[in-house]
C-alpha cells in the first residue's frame, strides 16, 4: 500500500535525485522513496515525542538504543569501502542516510540518559 504524496523540493536537490536515479537505473520517485524509508527507517525501539512526558521504562529502555544489527553491519561495511573510494553512488546514499539514522539515535540516547539521570534512574555518567 502506498500514498500519493506532494512535496515542493528545491530545484538543485531534484537534480541531484535525477542524476542519482539514472546512474542507479531507478525512476526519481523509487530513489525518493527509498531515500526517505532510509532516512526515516527505525532506530530499536524508536521515541516518538517527548522524552519528558515517556514513563521510566520507555527512558530507560531509550538509554540502551542501540542500529539494528543488520544496520550496524551495512554501516560498518559501507564505512570501509568509502574509506577504499569503492561506494557507487546508491551506496553513497545509503551511507549518508545510515549515517542520519545513526546520529539522531546517539541525541535520542543522549536526551534519554539525561532525563534517566534526572530522574534518579541512572548515575551520572564520568568522562
Amino acid at each position: 500500500m502506498s500514498t500519493q504524496l506532494t512535496l515542493d523540493l528545491p530545484e538543485n536537490l531534484v537534480a541531484r535525485a535525477r542524476t542519482i536515479a539514472q546512474r542507479a537505473g531507478q525512476s526519481v520517485n523509487e530513489l525518493l522513496a527509498e531515500s526517505i524509508e532510509l532516512s526515516l527507517k527505525p532506530w530499536g525501539a524508536v521515541l516518538e515525542g517527548d522524552i519528558h512526558q515517556c514513563g521510566d521504562e520507555v527512558v530507560l529502555k531509550a538509554c540502551d538504543l542501540e542500529l539494528a544489527a543488520e544496520d550496524d553491519c551495512l554501516l560498518t561495511e559501507l564505512l570501509q569501502r568509502q574509506q577504499a573510494e569503492t561506494l557507487s553512488v546508491h551506496e553513497q546514499a545509503e551511507l549518508a542516510s545510515l549515517m542520519q539514522v545513526y546520529q539522531e539515535g546517539l541525541v535520542r540516547k543522549a536526551e534519554a540518559l539525561r532525563e534517566a539521570v534526572r530522574r534518579g534512574l541512572r548515575k551520572t555518567v564520568q568522562p
